[in-house]
Parts: structure tokens; C-alpha cells; sequence
């Protein structure tokens, strides 16, 4: 279901509805300056200042090699990165000040005096089909349980050979499905947000600082071969030169897999890359930690590293070797720059084994996160984690 342009003006915002732009061929077509008053352009939208700002809009065409903005559907975390993407200029220094509002936004939100009076920050994503844009809800910096040492970091990407510094943000959207038309207004005309129309999530994490996510668990939870497969050109390229640099080297490939499951699981420890002989099945071990401090508890995983070609998938022959060398209370990741195929993917879900699958959409996600966006950065990239990591 889509809004029209003329009704923009007085709709209230449901998630996953689609604004719809105007006929014209000029910025008065832009439907987010209608729905809210913002300007008509850029990826950051705000009404006010900079610094304080009445309301936030984040846009994203979700296409951007340089901006890989996601939102996890299933987590309610979105990530999306700022507004420099010039080499030799200063993180704040954007013509439209958008880094300048996210760090705005992450500095209020961690405390209870600057989220007070704190904008709402509401996320957009184009649909490709002319102006239109889909809501993807309310969101707030941070994710539950994230140190907030975490939630906004600086990142360099390179293109062209030269260097960038941009933002990546951490939010949560919240569950507040419909935010409505008064409230909308309230704010664009300068109230306060933090009012009785707000939404109650909205209200809560005002008042507690802790987000309640928008969740929506995976109702199908086979993945085809095209939903692991890279969704852009840019990310085909990184995977085809990934597996390129690879190719007849596979051992050099488990340390780099143990790498990208290290940055998967932040909480992986003791991740050893086993000797090609005696590795028991096992292309790699280690621990991951549940819980925090005395409490925590330790369980142990193993890896299995697969460099196929991106249209060669892994089978069940090549599964079972994995879920056959699984111990008691082991899981199992499964890093391979191809995809699981149809038949293995079913089997591992219907039997229910603890198996992680990384295929390639997953692992140049993972990359596209640290900030390697190109060919010619991906092998820089693995170059600067070998030498430290690979058998010689």
C-alpha cells in the first residue's frame, strides 16, 4: 500500500508504508519535504540546527558502495554511516552538516538531561520506483547491551586510492508501528517530543535510555542461493577478487575465515587455526562467552572454511564433515565465499544443528562494515591481516 502525494501532507507514518513522490521532474516532487518539512535533498535531513535539531531524517538508497547503510529486520538494529565521503576533509566539515547531527544525536542520547528534549530521528529507504520512499520506522542511537564506545565510530574507506574518514552508527529502531499525524506536527512546529501522543516506546526510552527493537523474526528461515549470494556489482567484485586471491591456497583462507568470525562474534576468544593435518575436521576452534563477569560461561565452536567459487555451492557432503566433527554442546560456522545449496541448507534447519552460515553476501557485509568498499581495498585488506595471522 503506497500514500499519494497530495495526501503526504497529513498521513501518519507506518512502517513499511511507501510515500509516494510527485509527477514533476524538479525537488518539489520530493516526497519527505511534504511529509515533514525537511529539505528536499541529501542522505541527513533535519528542521532546526545542527546542533539542535527538532526532528532527524535518515535516507538511504541501500545501494551505496561507499555507504553501506543496512537495517536488520530481525534485530531491529540499523546501521547507517554519515555524510563524508571526500578525501582530505575534516569528519564534520559536510556541506549539509549531517556528522556534525549524528554526533549531536549520540552525545544527548547518552544521558537522561540531553534526552529530554531529544528529536525524533526517522529512518527512510528509496524503493528505486521514482521518488517513492518506505518507512522504516523511529530509531534511536544505540543498541541494548552494545558498549557505547561502540555505537558511532569513525571509520576510514578509500576510493580511488585516497583515504576518507566517516561515520557509522549504531540505532535501534523502535517498536512503534504507526506514529501519527498530531504528533508529527507538534514536533515540526517546535514542541517538544517527549509528549502524551508520543509513542510509548518512544516515551520509555526517553525516561530509560533502553531501547524496546521493532523485532520481526524470520518466518522462512532457508536462505536460497540468491539470498546468500552479493546483491551489487561492487560486492560481486570483492568476492570474486577475495576468492581470486585465495584460489589454491586454502589454508591461507582458514585464517583469513577465523578473521571474519572474530568479526561476526565480537565475543569469540582462543580462535586457533588448526594444523592441516591434524585438524580433526576442523578448520578452526574457538570459544564464545555468553553472559559478563563471574556469571559468564564459555561455549566452545568450530569452523569450517570452504573458498568455492560464488557459483559453486557447498552440499551436504561437505556439511556433514562440519556437523560430524561437532562435540557435545559445540556449534559449528561454516565460512564459505559460495552459498549453502538448496538441499544442505533444508537438512541443517529441518535436524535442527547448531550451524552458522556465512556465505558470501555475508562475509562481504562483513567487510563492507570495516570499510573495505572496492577490489583494490580487499586485497589491502588481506594483506594487513595475513602477515600476522597465516602459516607463511
Amino acid at each position: 500500500m503506497a500514500v499519494d502525494f497530495d495526501s503526504l501532507d497529513t498521513a501518519d507514518l507506518v512502517v513499511d508504508e511507501v510515500y509516494e513522490g510527485g509527477q514533476s521532474t524538479n525537488l518539489g516532487a520530493e516526497p519527505l519535504r511534504r511529509l515533514l518539512s525537511v529539505k528536499a535533498s541529501g542522505g541527513i535531513r533535519y528542521l532546526g540546527s545542527a546542533s539542535r535539531p527538532l526532528l532527524v531524517v535518515l535516507t538511504t538508497t541501500g545501494r551505496s558502495a561507499d555507504w553501506p547503510d543496512h537495517l536488520d529486520a530481525e534485530t531491529g538494529v540499523f546501521t547507517y554511516y554519515g555524510d563524508n565521503r571526500r578525501p582530505g576533509r575534516e569528519l564534520h566539515n559536510t556541506p549539509i552538516r549531517g556528522n556534525e547531527v549524528l554526533r549531536h544525536l549520540f552525545q544527548a542520547a547518552a544521558s537522561k538531561e540531553g534526552r529530554a528534549d531529544f528529536p525524533p530521528v526517522l529512518a527512510f529507504a528509496s524503493t528505486g520506483v521514482g521518488r517513492g520512499q518506505r518507512f522504516l520506522g523511529l530509531a534511536v542511537p544505540g543498541v541494548r547491551g552494545l558498549p557505547s564506545s561502540e555505537e558511532l565510530v569513525a571509520i576510514w574507506h578509500s576510493t580511488g586510492g585516497e583515504r576518507y574518514q566517516n561515520y557509522r552508527g549504531l540505532f535501534t529502531i523502535l517498536d512503534a508501528p504507526i506514529l501519527t499525524r498530531s504528533w508529527l506536527n507538534s514536533v515540526i512546529n517546535g514542541a517538544v517530543a517527549n509528549t502524551v501522543e508520543a509513542p510509548a516506546a518512544w516515551r520509555k526510552w526517553i525516561k530509560t535510555g533502553v531501547p524496546a527493537p521493532l523485532v520481526a523474526p524470520r518466518t522462512r528461515e532457508v536462505r536460497t542461493p540468491k539470498e546468500q549470494e552479493p546483491t551489487t556489482s561492487a560486492q560481486r567484485e570483492i568476492l570474486n577478487s577475495l576468492y581470486g586471491y585465495f584460489s589454491g591456497r586454502p589454508h591461507h583462507f582458514e585464517h583469513f575465515a577465523a578473521h571474519l568470525v572474530q568479526l561476526y562474534l565480537p565475543k569469540a576468544s582462543e580462535l586457533e587455526v588448526t594444523r592441516p593435518s591434524r585438524d580433526g575436521g576442523r578448520d578452526a576452534v574457538g570459544k564464545y562467552r555468553l553472559g559478563t563477569g563471574l556469571s559468564g560461561i564459555e561455549i566452545d565452536f568450530a569452523v569450517e572454511a570452504k573458498c568455492y567459487a560464488p557459483s559453486k555451492g557447498v552440499g551436504v557432503k561437505q556439511l556433514s564433515r562440519l556437523i560430524s566433527r561437532l562435540r557435545h554442546r559445540q556449534f559449528g560456522i561454516l565460512v564459505t565465499t559460495s552459498y549453502l545449496d538448496r538441499q544442505a541448507y533444508a537438512e541443517l534447519k529441518e535436524d535442527g544443528h547448531p550451524i552458522i552460515v556465512l556465505s558470501g553476501r555475508d562475509i562481504v557485509e562483513l567487510l563492507f562494515q570495516t570499510g573495505v568498499t572496492g577490489q583494490g581495498s580487499i586485497e589491502e585488506y588481506i594483506e594487513s591481516i595475513l602477515p600476522a595471522t597465516s602459516p607463511g
